[in-house]
């Protein structure tokens, strides 16, 4: 069994219109998602959303990046050291 690695990926969502291709990649990666908790600012215009992760760094990495190229959508990742 490959190791895995325990990471936070948060997105804010500056531009809803990025919504759908974002959650259609979430549900891509669904078998490595511990959680996932979205957060509405109305008042900015934007959404939050924190997804952890228990998965091999490749796929991680794979996921931060296809997140990463959506118009409009802000990404930055954080790993724990160890599995």
């Amino acid at each position: 069994m490959e190791e895995t690695r325990i990471a936070l990926i948060g997105i804010i969502v500056e531009d809803v219109e990025s919504t759908e291709r974002l959650n259609r990649i979430l549900h891509d990666y669904g078998q490595y998602i511990v959680g996932r908790m979205g957060i509405p600012y109305r008042e900015k215009g934007v959404c939050i959303i924190s997804v952890v992760l228990d998965a091999p760094g490749n796929v991680i990495s794979a996921l931060s990046g296809k997140l990463g190229m959506l118009e409009g959508i802000r990404v930055k990742t954080v790993y724990s050291k160890g599995g």
